[in-house]
C-alpha cells in the first residue's frame, strides 16, 4: 500500500497528529507534499541511489521528506537529533548524502556542518526557517507539481547504528530497482494483520530510529491514522491515547518503567479502554515489568526481537509470553540458530550468539571487516545477541555479547541484575557492567538512578545490594552501587554504557 490510494480515497483523513501541539497532516496534504519535494528532488539532480540525509526532530515534516525520498528512489538517512555537527557531518559524509534537510529547531546544528566536511552537499533544506544557504521549505516547493515524477522507483532507509560500542555504521540493502506500488514495506506483513484501516497508532519514540521510522512509514501507507508524540513523556503518553482513543502503538521497556513509576493516582486516571494491542521492542524487558504491563493494560502486550539490519526476526503474543514468560518468541522471519564461541550449534537451554538463516541482506557501509564478521560459514548473520531456546523453540535473550562480564573466569550477563533493580519500587534505571579489577580481571559495578534524588544515599545503596543478594546469585551481583541523575540512555532504551565505565574505572573513578 503506498498513502497515493489513501490521499485519493480520504485526502482529508489525518496521517500523522502530533502531541501536545495538535498539529495535523492529512493523507491529502502528505500526498501533494512527498510530490513537490520529490520534483525538487529530481531537479537538483538527485536519482536512484543517492542519499538524503534527514536531521528533523518529531514534527510535521519528517514523514512527508521519507516519503519524497523513497518514491524518488534514495536512500534516507534519519540523523540522531541530539548529535553534535561533526557527529552529524561524519554520517552526511560517509553515506555520501547529496541533500540534506534539516529543521529550524537544529538551526545550530546545521551551521555547523560547514565547518566539519569538506564539501558541503548540494541540496541543503531547512524546514520553517532561514538560513545561509539553504533553502526555506515548503517555500521551496510552492512552484514544484503535486503531481508524483515520471520515474518514480524504490527507494529504502539507510539507518546508521546508535554507536553505542564505537562510531555509527550505516546498514545499507541493495534497493529493489521496482516502482513503489510493486513493494511491500519491511513490517507490512505484521501490520496488515495486526491492524486494520481504522486503527489509531501511537508511536512515542524519537523518528530518526529504526523501528519508529519503519513502523510509521507503515501504518501511514496502510491509512492509519498515527499519532506522534514530539517528545516522550510518560503522563503525556497516557494523556494522548486518551484524548486520541489509540487502538496500537509499539514502545521500548524503558517507557514501560516510566509509566509504571507514575503514582497510582496519576497512572489510574486515564481510560486506556481504546487499546487493543501494543507491541514492544529495542531492548529486553524485565519479566517483572511485563507482568505489571499486563495487569495494568490486560493480555495486550506483544513482542518481536529484531534489529536494524532486518536480519530476521521472532514474534510472541501477551497470551504466549504468560506461558513463557521472559520469552521473546518464535520466528517470524529467518530460520534460527544458537552458535558456541566455535561454531557449533547448541542444544536447547545452553546460551549462546543468536544468528539467523534467511531474512534481508545487508552491508555496514564502507565497513568490510564488521560486514564478515556479521557471518559464519554458512552465511547465517548475527548482530551479537546472546540467547537460548528452550524446548518448545522460543528464544529468550541473555544479553549482548560485548556487554558481558569476565570475573575470576567466570562469565557474567549483566543484563540479569538490571532487570531484577529496576523492579525495585524506589530505582528508575539501572546499569551494570564491569570495571578493570587487578585480582579478578573484572568487577562487577552497579549504577542506579533512584526515583526520588532523597534516595541516593550510601546507605539505600547498601540496602540495595543487600535486597539484590537475597534474589540473585552474589557472583552477578555488583560489589558496590553507585548514584546517578540519570543514566546515558537512548531514546530506545540502549545504555551508553562505555561512558560509565570510563567514569567508575578504577583509574578515572574520583
Amino acid at each position: 500500500m503506498q498513502i497515493r490510494e489513501h490521499a485519493e480515497a480520504t485526502p482529508d483523513k489525518p496521517a500523522v497528529i502530533l502531541y501536545p501541539s495538535g498539529k495535523t497532516v492529512t493523507f491529502g496534504e502528505m500526498e501533494a507534499g512527498a510530490n513537490r519535494l520529490a520534483h525538487l528532488f529530481r531537479q537538483a539532480g538527485l536519482r536512484e541511489g543517492d542519499a538524503v540525509a534527514v536531521l528533523i526532530e518529531n514534527n510535521e515534516h519528517f514523514h512527508t521528506v521519507l516519503w519524497a525520498a523513497r518514491r524518488s528512489g534514495l536512500y534516507y538517512v534519519p540523523i540522531n537529533t541530539h548529535l553534535n555537527a561533526a557527529e552529524a557531518a561524519y554520517i552526511i559524509e560517509n553515506s555520501a548524502a547529496k541533500a540534506v534537510v534539516g529543521s529550524a529547531g537544529l538551526r545550530e546544528t546545521l551551521a555547523g556542518l560547514a565547518a566539519e566536511l569538506p564539501a558541503m552537499p548540494p541540496l541543503l533544506i531547512i524546514t520553517d526557517g532561514q538560513l545561509d544557504g539553504w533553502q526555506s521549505y515548503p517555500e521551496c516547493v510552492a512552484d514544484q507539481p503535486d503531481t508524483p515524477i515520471d520515474d518514480e522507483i524504490e527507494g529504502d532507509l539507510l539507518q546508521y547504528s546508535s554507536g553505542t560500542t564505537g562510531r555509527p555504521k550505516g546498514i545499507k540493502r541493495e534497493l529493489p530497482h521496482l516502482p513503489p506500488t510493486e513493494v511491500p514495506g519491511l513490517m507490512a506483513g505484521l501490520i496488515g494483520f495486526w491492524m486494520t484501516p481504522d486503527a489509531v497508532y501511537i508511536s512515542p519514540a524519537p523518528l530518526y530510529h529504526t523501528a519508529p521510522s519503519v513502523w510509521s512509514m507503515q501504518t501511514i501507507a496502510a491509512g492509519i491514522t498515527t499519532v506522534v508524540l514530539e517528545k516522550f513523556d510518560a503522563q503525556g503518553c497516557l494523556d494522548a491515547i486518551q484524548r486520541h482513543q489509540v487502538t496500537h502503538g509499539q514502545f521500548v521497556p524503558v517507557m514501560f518503567t516510566r509509566m509504571l513509576k507514575l503514582p497510582a493516582e496519576v497512572r489510574n486516571s486515564y481510560d486506556l479502554s481504546s487499546l487493543k494491542r501494543v507491541m514492544h521492542a529495542a531492548a529486553p524487558c524485565p519479566v517483572e515489568i511485563k507482568k505489571q504491563m499486563i495487569d495494568w493494560w490486560g493480555p495486550i502486550v506483544d513482542e518481536y526481537y529484531a534489529s536494524s539490519e532486518a536480519i530476521g526476526s521472532t514474534l510472541i503474543f501477551a497470551e504466549d509470553w504468560l506461558t513463557h514468560p521472559g520469552s521473546v518468541g518464535k520466528p517470524m522471519m529467518g530460520a534460527l540458530h544458537i552458535l558456541d564461541e566455535d561454531g557449533n550449534e547448541l542444544p536447547p537451554g545452553q546460551a549462546g550468539e543468536i544468528y539467523f538463516e534467511g531474512g534481508f541482506d545487508f552491508e555496514y557501509l564502507n565497513d568490510a571487516e564488521k560486514t564478515a564478521k556479521s557471518r559464519e560459514g554458512h552465511g547465517w548473520k548475527s548482530v551479537g545477541d546472546i540467547g537460548y531456546v528452550d524446548e518448545e523453540g522460543y528464544l529468550y535473550l541473555t544479553d549482548r555479547r560485548h556487554h558481558m562480564i569476565i570475573s575470576g573466569g567466570v562469565n557474567i550477563y549483566p543484563q540479569e541484575a538490571e532487570n531484577m533493580l529496576v523492579i525495585h519500587p524506589k530505582v528508575m534505571d539501572a546499569a551494570v557492567f564491569g570495571v578493570a579489577d587487578d585480582e579478578m580481571g573484572q568487577s562487577v559495578k552497579g549504577v542506579v538512578q533512584v526515583v526520588d534524588q532523597a534516595d541516593a544515599t550510601e546507605e539505600f545503596a547498601e540496602e540495595l545490594l543487600v535486597w539484590l543478594r537475597e534474589r540473585l546469585s552474589h557472583y552477578k551481583c555488583p560489589r558496590s552501587i553507585s548514584f546517578e541523575e540519570q543514566l546515558p540512555r537512548t531514546d530506545t532504551g540502549k545504555l551508553y554504557k562505555q561512558e560509565l565505565i570510563v567514569k567508575y574505572s578504577p583509574a578515572t573513578a574520583g
